[in-house]
């Protein structure tokens, strides 16, 4: 098992490093940087692109009154969406509240083109939790999500990729906001599974190494305003924490001071 980290060391310095059992955080030359809790980690990879995948779990098409999509409802998320653990989610300008959704991301291994479902695993570096925000009020209002799912900031990754877990088996995924369960899903409740996914994604777009697929997420999805503390756990490998702040990184209330 390995837990393959990004850590930031300086001004545009991020380094590529894994976690030990006891939470040290050492080099590729095994060289120790320190406590994985004392440190700025990155995103744990530099996709080119992030790829999700939505309408994939029965639970939260049931709770919106949604019908079954006979094939991967796929949208895009931009690179510059994408933050690491304990980043502020900014809330854009003109809106009051942002969406959490949980999601088991799959880090791409090596490019992947064309790949048929039954070898989804040999293009698979490992997972890594997601939090897939969104401007509700944007993707509702615009035929194309570009804003409501790129944003920047809106594609929290982390803390690392773990690189085995045990896909085979339901993993759960769920989500907290400020210490309260929101999302208790797991992967036997989609629709369609990895390996559908990623020959689905392939058919049309090459995927390179580092880049991510979201692949869902469960029911209780929902609204936060700034002030917030999201929390998302796929597995049990770690959560990843985010604070949704203002675009001057304050955690104030909407409509608090203007």
């Amino acid at each position: 098992m390995a837990r393959l980290v990004r850590v930031a060391v300086g001004p545009g310095d991020v380094r590529a490093a894994r976690v030990r059992d006891d939470g040290v955080v050492v080099g590729e030359s095994g060289t120790v940087i320190g406590a994985v809790d004392e440190l700025e980690l990155a995103a744990p990879c530099a996709p080119t692109k992030v790829l999700g995948v939505g309408r994939n779990y029965r639970s939260h098409l049931d709770a919106r009154g949604q019908s079954y999509p006979t094939e991967p409802w796929v949208f895009l998320k931009a690179p510059n969406a994408v933050v690491g653990h304990r980043a502020g989610i900014v809330l854009p300008a003109g809106v009051d509240h942002l969406d959490y959704e949980a999601e088991l991301a799959l880090v791409i291994s090596r490019r992947a083109s064309r790949i048929a479902a039954g070898d989804w695993r040999d293009h698979v570096a490992g997972v890594t939790n997601a939090n897939d925000v969104t401007v509700r009020a944007w993707q509702q209002g615009n035929a194309q999500w570009w804003r409501a799912k790129s944003s920047d900031t809106l594609c929290p990754l982390g803390p690392w990729i773990e690189t085995d877990v045990d896909l085979d088996a339901p993993v759960t995924v769920r989500a907290w906001v400020d210490g309260e369960l929101r999302q208790d899903g797991a992967t036997d409740d989609l629709l369609f599974g990895f390996g559908e996914i990623l020959e689905f994604l392939t058919r049309s777009v090459t995927l390179e190494p580092g880049d991510v697929v979201l692949t869902g997420s469960p029911g209780g999805a929902g609204p936060v305003e700034v002030g917030a503390t999201v929390e998302v756990e796929v597995a049990s490998i770690g959560r990843l924490s985010n604070d949704v702040v203002t675009a001057d990184g304050s955690p104030r209330t909407v409509g608090e001071g203007g």
